[in-house]
């Protein structure tokens, strides 16, 4: 027995319980709906998808060449044609997640219009659009398995009985769209309170997976921009520490907390940490500041100073309020950051990197590791790299190294077409195709992801339909540029009535009305010429 047919029996049974004023409600109908119902709150998929990823933790931890992926997302209807597309072309969302990028929910869902990656959106948009993947997704569900009931209603009614026992083996056995969710939520929105209380909102909606990072709040910029402003690692904790304490107060006891460091690119820090004795937390942040030696004849009003090993100290603080690190300081700051943050309760690192290079992040990783051996990163592909250049570079760098005549080559202009169909550019490319798996063998990368691909995808498919449509090719652009390819490519967004529910709502019309239902997928649909 299946749960599937165990539900028809259970409803079959309430149907009897109930007598003839049930006399229209058909068991099989009610179980059809329960599958496609498979997730009754946020809260039950928060706790399936921590599970699916704390499973993939250990099995990664175990064999590095299983990391995990994801894309960036902007709106439930991209991160389902996404799911669809994983489960059409690979059959399985093992391994696949979705990626919930402040920067895209800033760039295009504020109130505002287009705003910067600096926290000034609505930060009710972030539960929101965590929400309205999962609705998307669970609808990608409810379409599949309709159209499994279709095939198997039309199996029964031919007497196929080896077409009706593999349908309803996929059925019994069949994979949901639902995956983990990993959610931005920046540097906290605020207080460590506000943090607690956004964090609440976003697991409410399915969340189980929250990346904060240590820049300050109402300070925050992007990761790829300047003038990044961390905080002392206690302020950094103490949200760490509200975002564990919304996932227990919700029952989600295995939640993940991402903890990203912005500090290999942030000179700045708003204020100094609090030290109780030499080489604390505290005394450890300070260390890192740009200082000056004073005496206390030298000292002038308003003065900041840091008393260490009996000497009087300066930190050099801008016209902002703002104090300084010393520069060549950024790795050190990362690697205690990492340290520290995964000491106090964050189960995975992201650090943010100014280019793509195994090696960089591996250097880090490995004295992180010296301490706890089972770190593992979230990493950033970011499209804020140039990655063509960045590993043409790197491989220029590579050949020079072998010995190998780099003298045809301008390293500083191999961005250009004309080094296309070079070995350098292969070379290169081939750095870049195995990018995520290298990462994940050597630098403890456990999930690799891109921020906001369907932002720059959306801009080009676009521009492309424009410039034909709006030109010479009139309506041949969207008919060979999109709907010959979605019929031969086995899209399904080619029938765009079913993909938004069309059917569906006819076999409920049917479901509750019987004979008299009035359906929209009759003879005279037009979708039918896509059949």
């Amino acid at each position: 027995m299946t749960e599937y047919t165990d539900d028809i029996d259970a409803i079959q049974a309430l149907k009897q319980k109930a007598g003839a004023s049930w006399d229209a409600i058909n068991p099989e109908y009610v179980a059809r709906m329960r599958t496609q119902n498979r997730f009754k709150t946020g809260l039950e998929i928060a706790q399936y998808t921590a599970d699916i990823m704390r499973r993939d933790m250990e099995e990664y931890d175990a064999d590095s060449s299983v990391y995990t992926q994801s894309l960036g997302v902007w709106h439930g209807f991209i991160g389902q044609q996404k799911l669809i597309s994983i489960k059409k072309h690979l059959k399985t969302t093992n391994k696949r997640y979705l990626y919930l990028s402040g920067w895209m929910v800033a760039a295009l869902r504020s109130e505002f219009g287009p705003l910067p990656d600096q926290s000034m959106h609505e930060k009710t948009a972030v539960p929101a659009l965590v929400a309205e993947l999962y609705t998307f997704l669970r609808q990608a569900d409810v379409r599949e398995l309709d159209l499994l009931f279709t095939q198997l209603d039309s199996a029964r009614a031919a007497g196929d009985e080896t077409a009706v026992d593999f349908i309803q083996s996929q059925i019994t056995n069949y994979e949901t769209h639902v995956v983990p969710i990993i959610a931005d939520i920046d540097a906290g929105f605020g207080n460590p309170e506000a943090t607690y209380l956004l964090a609440k909102k976003m697991i409410e909606a399915g969340a189980c997976a929250i990346q904060i990072e240590n820049q300050v709040s109402d300070e925050k910029q992007c990761g790829h921009q300047d003038g990044k402003v961390t905080v002392p690692h206690e302020d950094f904790l103490a949200k760490i520490n509200a975002v564990r304490y919304a996932f227990l107060e919700l029952g989600i006891d295995n939640g993940i907390i991402v903890a990203r460091t912005d500090s290999l690119g942030a000179g700045l820090t708003q204020k100094l940490a609090v030290s109780n004795e030499p080489g604390d937390l505290g005394d450890q942040y300070n260390s890192f500041l740009d200082v000056d030696n004073v005496t206390e004849a030298g000292l002038n009003n308003g003065d900041v100073i840091i008393r260490r090993e009996g000497n009087l100290l300066r930190p050099k603080r801008l016209p902002s309020n703002l104090y300084q690190f010393r520069a060549g300081t950024g790795e050190d700051r990362v690697v205690l950051d990492c340290i520290t943050s995964l000491q106090n309760g964050a189960d995975l690192l992201w650090i943010e990197t100014e280019k793509p290079n195994v090696e960089q992040i591996a250097g880090m990783v490995d004295r992180i590791r010296e301490v706890i051996p089972n770190a593992k990163l979230v990493y950033n592909n970011s499209p804020s790299f140039n990655w063509t250049l960045n590993f043409r570079q790197q491989a220029y760098d590579a050949l020079e190294k072998q010995g190998v005549d780099v003298t045809v080559y301008t390293r500083a202009e191999l961005m250009s077409v004309d080094y296309d169909d070079t070995e350098l550019a292969q070379l290169a490319d081939e750095m870049i195709r195995t990018f995520q798996s290298d990462g994940s063998a050597r630098a403890g990368i456990f999930h690799h992801l891109i921020t906001l691909p369907t932002y720059h995808t959306a801009a080009l498919s676009t521009d492309d339909l424009a410039k034909g449509y709006f030109g010479d090719e009139g309506m041949l652009a969207y008919v060979k540029g999109v709907q010959r390819r979605e019929i031969r490519e086995g899209i399904a967004t080619v029938k765009h009535q079913n993909m938004s529910g069309s059917d569906i709502g006819d076999n409920h019309k049917e479901y509750f009305a019987g004979d008299a239902a009035l359906k929209a997928g009759g003879q005279h649909n037009t979708m039918n010429q896509f059949s």
